[in-house]
């Protein structure tokens, strides 16, 4: 049996070597290292995949969130609520700009932000909410665009986790996560489930004005060369990285299939064993492509479990072992550690096994077969 990798990406890319090789030497000789024609040309594939009228390439993950964020042209002290049990990044953003991060519990199925806390900590400052569609898995968007609407805030998705999901209305309508609310971000890190071979992100929007402003804000706010009309920043995705995610984003819903099925196959394993709660599954699933395959552990020892794995050389994760309102960083005295019980909760029983779209059969059945082991 193959080595097991929490996420395999020399076996992604040696099937598709040529096809990434190919383009990439066409960057090559070009000599368009920024802002290149694959660039453009990878922006319509992603626009025309997700049925969104636009989609910003930027630098990073952080920098989609933090770029949508200012296309609100909030001012300093406005709130912007979301999720307490997230990667940092998203309250990261919020703090930087001098907003104000709110955050509030999640649903303890899906991890997701909870829609009744979300309602419960709106105030007269409040301008925007962050839904984070964590491990892979739609938030409750119908109840948080509902919201939205009701108390005239920004929605702003933070997809970094999510690209491929595809959320199902209460009216039947389905539409790709990213592109629900006002604006959306997305990463293309490596280990997403569509990654680069470096660092990359990118905004997505339906909204025309939105959409103009922002293409301005990422390349130092100009639409003119030497003509800075908005204040912006430096954000751009490398050509090279976008000829490499042109390739990618053919298989992506190949990769998201993968995932979805190693996670139904970990999920048969430890269907009802009583330490073990698998991850929520909406529907058939569209609504969840697995960025991470996440257990709880419950009356028993998170944190022995993942001891015997590592012993095992099975690699695995806690995302996340601290609430981010416990996170030095975003402390905030007026803030009772109380009000989040189930991220506290989360925070200890948490644990993510290797999730990639190269797992085998015999690696999952070897992985199963030593987390089952633990509790005998």
């Amino acid at each position: 049996m193959k080595k097991i990798q929490m996420v395999d990406l020399k076996s992604q890319y040696n099937f598709i070597k040529k096809e990434v090789s190919d383009n990439m030497l066409q960057v090559f000789e070009s000599s368009t290292f920024v802002n290149g024609p694959m660039v453009k040309a990878f922006q319509a594939d992603m626009e025309n995949y997700l049925n969104v009228k636009h989609v910003i390439p930027c630098a990073n993950g952080t920098d989609a969130l933090q770029i949508s964020l200012m296309g609100f042209n909030l001012d300093p002290g406005d709130e912007v609520i979301t999720s307490d049990f997230t990667f940092a990044a998203t309250a990261e953003v919020i703090s930087l700009l001098k907003l104000k991060p709110v955050l509030v519990d999640v649903d303890p199925q899906t991890f997701n932000i909870d829609p009744e806390a979300v309602e419960k900590a709106i105030t007269s400052k409040t301008k925007a909410i962050i839904p984070v569609h964590l491990f892979g898995q739609c938030a409750a968007m119908d109840s948080i665009l509902e919201l939205a609407k009701k108390y005239d805030l920004f929605v702003l998705e933070d997809n970094a986790q999510a690209i491929g999901a595809t959320h199902t209305f209460t009216n039947g309508k389905e539409a790709k996560t990213g592109t629900l609310g006002n604006v959306g971000a997305t990463s293309f890190f490596p280990s997403k489930n569509l990654g680069a071979y470096g660092d990359g992100g990118a905004v997505l929007t339906n909204d025309d004005e939105l959409a103009h402003y922002i293409r301005a804000i990422v390349n130092h706010g100009m639409y003119k060369r030497y003509y800075h009309d908005v204040v912006g920043v430096n954000s751009r995705l490398d050509t090279l990285q976008a000829s490499i995610l042109k390739v990618k984003l053919q298989y992506l819903d190949f990769y998201n299939e993968r995932r979805k099925e190693a996670a139904i196959r970990y999920s048969d394993y430890f269907k009802n064993h009583q330490n073990l709660v698998t991850p929520h599954i909406a529907g058939a699933c569209n609504s969840h492509v697995f960025h991470q395959y996440t257990l709880r552990v419950i009356n028993s020892d998170r944190d022995a479990l993942v001891d015997y794995l590592n012993k095992r050389e099975i690699p695995c994760g806690i995302y996340y072992p601290v609430p981010l309102h416990s996170q030095k960083a975003y402390i905030d005295p007026k803030i009772d550690s109380a009000n989040f019980p189930v991220t506290n909760q989360l925070v200890k029983e948490v644990i993510s096994l290797p999730m990639h779209s190269e797992l085998t059969h015999d690696q999952i059945d070897f992985i199963t077969s030593t987390v089952l082991e633990f509790f005998t």
